[in-house]
């Protein structure tokens, strides 16, 4: 893709105003919005601010609890090709902050290089590039057949149903969307960038084990919730037999190869895969159903054999693997260990039993024929000139707001795209690089204009 003057008038903008670019980035992440338990309208009327100041027109959407969704555009013409940046304005709590090097919301620089704080990579690096994107497009009288929507969400750290969820049933059911990008970091550091084309679902599970309690000095005059716990997560693996097996949307031996064009040869590539194990364990757990435990809780002293204890399992399911699916495996695995399963919590059962509680889920989704896009073929294009290095083509095995684009089937044609090294994102110390941030902005600038010229 050769430079036009138009192009050449973006890249200089960025270029003459990156110290301003960086610290309304900044400022975003000085300003607090842990999730839980949100807060996001204080970043959203930063946002505005912002925006309005250049002349972007704005519309902020507020919630009770101090929560707020922000919609800005181009135009007013809604009825061409219409082009959707979408990033949420929510972080995750910082943890125990003794455990940073800076406080989270310091928002330090360091080495004129990388900025530390809490949502620099997840995701208020991508959220404050796309816009930057909109001002500069707006300053430069970007003049377009269609237009650009920019969407700062809320709540996309605990599902997005608040969020982008309640911007596309209130809000964006308004108007067709042709294309959109949805600007999580995506960099996989020592690789590249990578355009995401799909995640996979989720169900966050609670299983309750119901047992009989009594004095621990006769055990077998009760049951053992805890035991009754121990034996459904030793055979839990069984899950695998049980539930239908599905081919993945892009398969291990495919992942690879996209992967791999973003090295110097198939050598090199095959050389890293073998010493990181971050690439062949993330490539193996999108490819296949996986389970986890991740908390369990039970007990009432340590003389009495507990009556109930609490498990959480985090289930990632394949395009075309549904909660039901799974509910039913676990339920027939459950059974086969002699425990019936209540339907309701309320149901009164005078025997040992299990109880399953769905706390979260949302199904996978993958953009199917992405390929005979010329749009993303464009978009990655533009994303191996800024960065001088190829991007690949991708999946995500955790889940981003780009699903209830996709699944909703307002715009499936959507790619997660921003700066910021995925495996920084939760972390202590979450860093972003000031380079990346600002190559992201030309990316979504000239992709904008490409897109909607």
């Amino acid at each position: 893709m050769g430079i036009n003057l138009s192009e050449e008038s973006i890249l200089r903008e960025i270029e003459q105003n990156e110290s301003e670019f960086v610290e309304f980035f900044r400022d975003l992440i000085k300003t607090k919005s842990y999730n839980p338990p949100g807060n996001e309208k204080d970043v959203a009327l930063k946002i505005e601010k912002y925006l309005k100041d250049a002349g972007v027109k704005c519309e902020l959407f507020e919630m009770k609890n101090n929560r707020a969704n922000l919609i800005a555009y181009l135009n007013d013409n809604f009825e061409g090709k219409n082009l959707l940046y979408n990033g949420h304005m929510d972080v995750v709590p910082p943890g125990d902050e003794n455990e940073w090097k800076y406080p989270p919301l310091s928002a330090t620089i360091k080495r004129k290089k990388y900025i530390y704080g809490r949502g620099t990579a997840d995701m208020k690096g991508g959220t404050a590039a796309m816009a930057v994107c909109l001002k500069i497009l707006k300053k430069l009288d970007f003049k377009c057949s269609g237009n650009l929507i920019f969407n700062a969400v809320a709540d996309e750290e605990t599902g997005g149903h608040l969020g982008t969820e309640w911007c596309l049933q209130h809000i964006l059911k308004s108007f067709k969307c042709h294309f959109a990008v949805v600007g999580e970091p995506t960099q996989i550091k020592p690789i590249s960038h990578a355009i995401l084309l799909g995640e996979k679902g989720r169900i966050q599970l609670k299983i309750i084990t119901n047992g009989i309690s009594c004095h621990a000095s006769a055990p077998f005059l009760g049951k053992n919730a805890v035991y009754m716990m121990s034996e459904i997560i030793q055979n839990i693996d069984k899950l695998d037999e049980i539930i239908p097996n599905v081919e993945p949307p892009i398969p291990l031996d495919k992942l690879k190869t996209l992967m791999s064009v973003s090295f110097p040869n198939e050598e090199a590539f095959q050389r890293i895969y073998k010493e990181q194990p971050l690439l062949s364990n993330t490539t193996k757990a999108l490819t296949q159903f996986t389970k986890t435990l991740t908390m369990i809780k039970g007990g009432i002293k340590e003389n009495v054999v507990p009556d109930r204890c609490e498990a959480k399992m985090d289930f990632r399911l394949l395009p075309g693997q549904t909660f039901q699916t799974v509910i039913n495996a676990l339920t027939r695995l459950i059974n086969d260990l002699g425990y019936p399963v209540k339907q309701d919590s309320d149901e009164s059962l005078d025997e040992p039993n299990v109880y399953l509680e769905i706390e979260e889920a949302s199904e996978a989704s993958y953009w199917n024929d992405w390929e005979s896009s010329d749009e993303v073929k464009r978009f990655y294009d533009i994303v191996e000139k800024i960065y001088e290095k190829k991007p690949f083509y991708f999946l995500f095995p955790a889940t981003t707001d780009a699903k209830h684009l996709r699944n909703t089937g307002y715009c499936p044609q959507t790619i997660d795209f921003g700066p910021g090294n995925a495996p920084s994102a939760h972390s202590i110390d979450e860093n972003i690089e000031i380079k990346d941030f600002l190559n992201a902005i030309k990316v979504y600038a000239l992709f904008a204009c490409d897109f909607l010229k």
